[in-house]
């Protein structure tokens, strides 16, 4: 095809909002047993997500007709909501079924093998979706499976392990749940030793993130619970991450003690040993329950992922202390799990879509069981990232992914018009992740640069911590020193740069707009008043501003002179504001009060707000209408024509409004992307953001700070 010139931002794309709206099939938190296995996958379509099984043949199985959809709200970001269990008939011949959370009522079920009604085995709570589940692990006698339990009441939360009975005693008998340990704000990873002597578990407490300060705990499992608990690794300074037991007396698990999430054996006596100190990271941030980056095999060896923001998996030998990598050109890897033989992941790369894959541990082979989708663009008009280490302020390192216009039959001259993706969180990464939300933009003429400010994981402990009492002020910096970095570069122009982000990306999108670098922003369920944050958000991160502002009363000051919706004044660039109305992460009234102050002030911007929405846009008609809408956003800034209906922009506010009535629950069986819930966010969002983009497309549904594969769709 011969290359046409055109403005940029005007070409011809193949791709439309439509294809990027309606998604792949995301897959998450697979399991093996055996020659079977099992995962979640999303049906953006439907607006829900299935259990899925393969069996040995290949045969691929749907597990859970419409309207049932599994998901688990825990942390309001859920994480692994699901675990095969076997089952055994009157000839004791093992047959698997599966546990798993309901996304409408929270409530765990079982399915049995061949039938396709589920059974309920816990409670129906007093309130709609008061009793939460995730995280479950069968317990060695096979009777129940383990988890952490969420409830809620009087507005209140508590949060527990319990065991569950696969009996279904439980969902007529609350006392049949037995709780057994409670006391802490929060908990992962119930992890019964083999032998059933002992339970590990991680836990942590309220000001603290996970990835701040936790603790790997373990005790004596008895009928009556747990005794004779204690510490093993961990603490107010050091995160700690799935363990997973070797033998009875042996644990590994991953902390990042040494500046970087590295692998340490840990006996129930004696000092923790590092098994391969490196500075990289051998485990993605702890923001989804049950997301684990290493698996302990039966031959001893463990097979861990490991890099920086992109992690890919390498065959570790504790006898010969090598770490053996596996050649793969799938670049971004997660969700580990064995049966001790062979090894399941989810992995992708910039122009792979999402795949289910099996990896043999021997001979290093990569199979693809179940890609995410089978028809895509023509691969010319996806763009492959550079990744780039840029100077920031002062010579500090900001790491981003470039990826220029990319489109075989078109150009233009001279720099191009780029916009600056914040990731949510604001402890959350980037990742090279295939991404067909930025495809959309870039086959049109618009470069992005996906920025892992200071305070991303991926880059050790010192760089995370960067963001401490910065929030607002080294996410802008580093943004902004990433396009100006670009600039100077020749590759962006400076005069058509725009910032865009979900959540806690959309805070540091408005931020940067008090400066004088971009000429526009987009803000995707930002947030904008952080005291108003600080009172309405949800529990998992109501004192996540501690650490990224400042403790208060004593901060209140900082509060206010970083919350967007105060430095209004500042801002004379033309600002989109996407909100659902549904939102318990950032509220509704945040966005609104935004285009309040933005109108008061004379400058031009647009609120598209969207019934039945949260954090995150689920329905397709409101995926592809917030993609447009950025589109002919930046035609109207920048001055092009786009295939997209024209964007009015206004400099008055908005008519004042009654107060809204607090966020109910989600809709009967609403899903949110595997293993997430459907209110997902990062940080301010921490994680875990879904934007027009998609569920299940490139751009991901939120994902809890700190969560690897968050994209800038958060």
């Amino acid at each position: 095809m011969s290359e046409l010139s055109s403005p940029y931002g005007s070409w011809p794309s193949p791709i439309s909002a439509g294809d990027v709206a309606r998604g792949v099939r995301r897959m998450a938190f697979p399991s093996v047993v055996g020659d079977e296995v099992w995962w979640e996958e999303s049906r953006p379509e439907e607006g829900r997500t299935t259990l899925m099984r393969r069996d040995a043949d290949g045969t691929v199985t749907d597990l859970l007709s419409a309207p049932w959809s599994a998901g688990t709200r825990v942390h309001e970001y859920g994480g692994r909501a699901f675990l095969p269990v076997p089952r055994r008939d009157d000839k004791a011949i093992a047959r698997v079924g599966v546990v798993f959370c309901r996304s409408s009522d929270q409530r765990l079920y079982l399915l049995e093998r061949g039938t396709r009604e589920p059974v309920p085995l816990t409670p129906e709570p007093e309130e709609p979706a008061a009793l939460r589940y995730a995280d479950p692990a069968l317990s060695p006698d096979g009777r129940s499976v383990l988890c952490v339990r969420e409830q809620h009441a009087r507005g209140a939360v508590r949060r527990s392990i319990v065991a569950v009975p696969l009996s279904g005693r439980g969902a007529e008998d609350p006392s049949a749940v037995r709780e057994l340990v409670s006391g802490a704000d929060f908990y992962a990873s119930p992890t019964p030793s083999p032998g059933g002597g002992h339970l590990a578990y991680v836990r942590w407490n309220h000001p603290r993130m996970p990835w701040d300060g936790s603790e790997l705990r373990v005790g004596a499992l008895g009928e009556t619970g747990l005794s004779a608990e204690y510490t093993i690794k961990g603490g107010v300074d050091e995160s700690v991450v799935s363990p997973a037991w070797v033998d009875d007396a042996t644990l590994y698990v991953a902390s990042d003690w040494p500046g970087w999430w590295n692998l340490y054996q840990a006996g129930t006596t004696g000092q923790p040993i590092a098994l391969y100190p490196a500075e990289e990271e051998f485990h993605a941030s702890p923001g989804r329950l049950g997301n684990r980056s290493f698996c302990v095999l039966e031959s001893g060896k463990v097979v861990a992922l490991h890099g920086h923001a992109d992690l890919t998996p390498g065959v570790y030998d504790p006898d010969t202390l090598d770490l053996t990598p596996v050649a793969t050109d799938l670049t971004t890897w997660g969700m580990l799990d064995t049966d001790g033989r062979s090894v399941v992941a989810v992995a992708s790369a910039p122009t792979e879509p999402p795949c289910l894959v099996r990896l043999d541990p021997v001979s290093g082979r990569v199979e693809v069981l179940r890609r995410a989708a089978e028809e895509l663009p023509d691969p010319a008009y996806l763009p492959v990232p550079r990744q780039e280490r840029l100077p920031g302020r002062y010579g500090a390192p900001v790491y981003a992914n470039v990826y220029p216009p990319t489109n075989p039959g078109a150009g233009a001259r001279g720099p191009a018009p780029y916009v600056v993706w914040a990731h949510g969180g604001p402890v959350s990464v980037s990742t090279l992740e295939f991404d067909l939300a930025k495809a959309y933009f870039t086959s049109r003429g618009i470069g992005v640069v996906d920025v892992n400010y200071g305070g991303s994981t991926g880059y050790g402990r010192s760089y995370r911590k960067r963001l401490h009492k910065e929030w607002g002020v080294v996410d802008v910096e580093d943004c902004s020193a990433a396009a100006r970095a670009l600039v100077e570069q020749g590759v962006a122009d400076p005069e058509r740069l725009a910032i865009r982000g979900p959540s806690a990306g959309g805070y540091t999108a408005l931020m940067a707009l008090t400066g004088d670098t971009f000429a526009c922003g987009v803000s995707l369920f930002g947030v904008t008043d952080l005291l108003g944050f600080a009172e309405s958000t949800h529990d998992f991160e109501s004192r996540f501003l501690d650490s990224l502002v400042g403790t208060l009363p004593g901060f209140v000051e900082r509060y206010r002179e970083r919350s967007p919706v105060n430095r209004a004044g500042d801002i004379d660039a033309p600002v989109l504001l996407l909100q659902g109305l549904d939102d318990p992460v950032v509220t509704p009234d945040q966005a609104f009060s935004m285009a309040t102050a933005l109108g008061r002030g004379g400058t031009p911007y647009a609120l598209l707000e969207f019934e039945g929405e949260a954090h995150g846009f689920t329905a397709e008609d409101v995926r592809v209408r917030a993609l447009e809408a950025e589109l002919a956003f930046y035609a109207r800034v920048f001055g092009f024509t786009a295939d997209v209906a024209p964007l009015e922009l206004v400099t008055d506010p908005p008519e004042p409004r009654l107060a809204p009535e607090p966020a109910g629950p989600p809709g009967e069986d609403a899903a949110a992307d595997p293993g997430t819930a459907a209110t997902g966010d990062e940080g301010a969002d921490p994680p875990a953001e879904a934007s027009p983009g998609d569920r299940g497309s490139g751009e991901q549904a939120p994902h809890p700070a700190g969560t690897a594969g968050a994209s800038a769709s958060e």
